[in-house]
């Protein structure tokens, strides 16, 4: 399963990249307005940091400027992968984009039919947002295991992006569901690594290391 950064935050990518364990990056409008900056300038950044696809979202709501602005973005770097909002004309743009060679993350997917219209029309990537459902007492994981499944069923090429997670165990339970990806904050990238027996294990371990002679 790769592990994408949800992020727009450079010095948090340029860190947490330096693990080895970073495959890709995800942004939104929300994330880039946090920075401060303008948009094509954290974009470059983050392209010149990770080596792998970078989602940059589209904020126009016609097919047509979604395809405009898709373009645009495509011609930054190989590894820039579109965001599409899942509505009707989002869909009009990902089958042309798909058909012009453009790869697409569709985003804002909360059911499974949603997903599989996605994929019909060529999407490279299908983004469900867990947390959100939890956020309105719906089993968010329970999506990304239907699409999983759907997507296997038919042989799409489609590629599972788990997104909106907010915990390690949302983690864990996306990769037991089969998701291709999964996109984390940074702060749950970071909980990742961290348990209180590693910390006891280590703690301990130096302390005996201090007992060792020296010398002979």
């Amino acid at each position: 399963m790769q592990i994408f950064l949800d992020t727009a935050d450079v010095k948090d990518i340029r860190e947490l990249a330096a693990l080895g364990v970073v495959d890709g990056v995800t942004t939104n409008p929300s994330l880039v307005a946090k920075e401060g900056r303008p948009f094509k300038d954290i974009a470059a950044e983050i392209l010149q940091i990770v080596d792998g696809p970078i989602s940059l979202e589209v904020v126009s709501t016609d097919a047509p400027g979604m395809m405009a602005e898709a373009r645009e973005l495509a011609k930054l770097h190989k590894n820039v992968v579109v965001k599409i909002p899942l509505i009707a004309e989002g869909l009009k743009a990902v089958k042309q984009l798909s058909a012009e060679g453009i790869r697409t993350n569709v985003t804002l997917c909360f059911s499974a039919a949603q997903a599989l219209l996605a994929a019909k029309a060529g999407a490279g990537y299908i983004s469900p947002f867990v947390g959100r459902l939890d956020d309105i007492s719906h089993m968010g994981m329970d999506l990304v295991r239907q699409i999983v499944a759907i997507y296997k069923n038919y042989g799409y090429p489609t590629r599972v992006l788990a997104a909106s997670l907010r915990t390690p165990i949302h983690f864990v339970e996306a990769a037991l569901a089969g998701a291709h990806v999964c996109t984390l904050p940074p702060a749950v990238l970071r909980q990742l690594l961290k348990h209180p027996l590693t910390d006891i294990g280590l703690e301990r371990f130096l302390a005996d290391w201090k007992k060792v002679p020296k010398t002979g």
